[in-house]
């Protein structure tokens, strides 16, 4: 089992966001994610910023990949998206098929990210034509549909040809819109943010009218009120994960990773934290805990 650091979804100051990969260099995460993959006017962080923030993790013995934007609405996002793809020097998590086609017509490898709708064996094939390497799976996906689709590719001596990857830890990105919500909790147009989502450092959260943490919003993006958090679960992962992705904390991300890891190697059983669930894993609503 592998451990990685996926992209961080919130927007940090860049002094927080380089501490924080200071730290990972010394981490026990062996996979890093690199890039902004909500917004393109988060710009604490240029291009040449995370190749400079990628070459320094490399020499530290890391695997370094770079995720591209989810949604992307201007030639200027698919400028900045050709570049990545063209850097010859570090593996690409495409978060959109546009990124996939470029990746295939420079006959560059690349891991396809949650973001990307594969729920069938056929697509996965596919996408392995097209030079996928690993599979990020879609955060509603659970152990049984899992099992069973790689059990087809197996039977077609497909499986071991790309590693399996589940976010295990964080709140669950659901979906993209055009729209920028968090602007508009702030009575703010999209095109006038004033970049409020930096007020937000672990988003803005939503709650129901019983007063239940429903969601959690981040620009253009929709994420769960919840923390997904299998840490409980990982014994059921054995022969259908390879990699175990923690999503980026504002605290304790390097302490939750040595949890996991801790956990694997002495597995117990203890009550999930407040806010805290497991459902998509055990084919239950997403907000269910096991």
């Amino acid at each position: 089992m592998k451990y990685s650091l996926g992209a961080i979804q919130y927007y940090w100051p860049k002094q927080t966001v380089e501490e924080f990969y200071q730290q990972a260099a010394n981490s026990n995460a062996d996979i890093i994610y690199l890039g902004e993959t909500v917004c393109s006017k988060r710009r604490e962080l240029r291009e040449k910023d995370w190749l400079n923030v990628a070459t320094e993790l490399a020499k530290s013995g890391k695997q370094v990949v770079l995720s591209t934007m989810a949604l992307l609405e201007a030639p200027s996002e698919v400028k900045i998206l050709k570049k990545y793809c063209d850097n010859g020097d570090f593996l690409i998590e495409a978060n959109d098929v546009g990124a996939i086609e470029i990746c295939r017509a420079n006959q560059v490898e690349f891991v396809c990210g949650q973001a990307i709708n594969i729920y069938n064996s056929p697509a996965v094939k596919r996408m392995l034509g097209m030079g996928m390497q690993r599979w990020v799976t879609p955060v509603e996906l659970g152990k049984e549909w899992l099992a069973e689709l790689l059990g087809e590719l197996e039977s077609q001596n497909l499986r071991d040809k790309f590693e399996v990857e589940i976010q295990a830890y964080g709140n669950l990105p659901l979906a993209y819109s055009a729209r920028c919500f968090t602007a508009r909790s702030e009575n703010k147009s999209k095109d006038d943010c004033q970049l409020c989502c930096i007020k937000y450092p672990q988003g803005r959260v939503t709650t129901s009218q019983e007063d239940k943490q429903l969601f959690v919003i981040n620009g253009i993006q929709t994420m769960s009120g919840d923390c997904f958090n299998l840490i409980n679960d990982l014994a059921s992962m054995e022969n259908i994960i390879d990699i175990i992705r923690i999503s980026p904390q504002l605290e304790n991300t390097f302490t939750i990773v040595d949890e996991f890891i801790d956990r694997v190697q002495k597995p117990c059983y203890q009550k999930l934290p407040a806010n805290h669930s497991n459902g998509y894993w055990h084919q239950l609503a997403g907000f269910s805990t096991l």
